[in-house]
């Protein structure tokens, strides 16, 4: 049988672009989109147990653009103004300048790195009188406190959301060809949704090491893993897989 149907574990690209709608068109293929996993808040009354005081912190570290939705929603919550001199200190430029949709950007001290916390050191490190607030989710990379202590920054980590599996059970009787996955939390997910799940004919890819190791040990066989030399991204890794397969079919 040939490859046809294929299952993203991500949400659906929200402006109708995306490589995988090349990727459908050019072979025929039906792709479904389906987050696997989902962030619930932690709440301020559960924030105010862990007696993190935000306003006593100088500079944020931002990792990501939901740890920003995040932190000024638990602000909003707790009525935390916070000062004009707050550094934000990001990981990203596109992470940096999602920071309009909450502050005016141009009268605030924004840094930002090329993609990794370790990236951003050099200027972190320029500024080492400041007290870090860094809000994470509760599967965050343990190299961020890593990363900080070796550099000997006083900071404060707090979990502002987790990640949580999402209900699959519409999906029971529905057989996809691939089953692409993005993040060990997706791998979970599957088998906390469908414990008995077989994986039989269907072909699984997975995107990044800590993926790739995940569904390796869940037990699960891995046809197509990305990035690779010749594949940077999932939607060529599937292109290059799906041509050969069904060529032989």
């Amino acid at each position: 049988m040939k490859i046809k149907r294929i299952l993203v574990s991500q949400p659906e690209p929200e402006n109708g672009k995306s490589p995988y709608y090349d990727l459908a068109k050019k072979n025929n293929l039906k792709i479904d989109f389906r987050p696997f996993i989902h962030v619930e808040s932690i709440h301020a009354k559960e924030f105010r147990k862990t007696r993190i005081n935000i306003s006593e912190h100088t500079a944020v570290i931002f990792t990501s653009r939901i740890a920003i939705d995040h932190f000024f929603r638990i602000c909003d919550e707790m009525r935390v103004v916070t000062s004009d001199s707050m550094k934000y200190f990001c990981t990203s430029e596109s992470t940096a300048y999602y920071l309009q949709k909450y502050i005016i950007y141009r009268k605030r001290k924004v840094f930002f790195g090329k993609h990794r916390l370790i990236d951003l050191m050099d200027v972190i490190n320029k500024h080492k009188d400041e007290k870090y607030f860094v809000p994470v989710s509760d599967t965050h990379k343990k190299d961020i406190s890593k990363v900080l202590d070796n550099n000997k920054i006083k900071y404060t980590k707090a979990i502002l959301y987790r990640t949580v599996c999402s209900d699959l059970s519409d999906l029971s009787n529905i057989n996809y060809d691939v089953l692409v996955f993005y993040s060990p939390s997706g791998i979970k997910s599957l088998f906390e949704n469908f414990p008995d799940f077989k994986q039989n004919n269907t072909k699984i890819a997975s995107f990044g090491p800590t993926t790739i190791k995940a569904a390796k040990d869940a037990g699960l066989k891995l046809d197509i893993e990305a990035p690779g030399p010749n594949a940077p991204s999932m939607t060529m890794a599937l292109e290059q897989y799906i041509e050969n397969y069904n060529k032989k079919k």
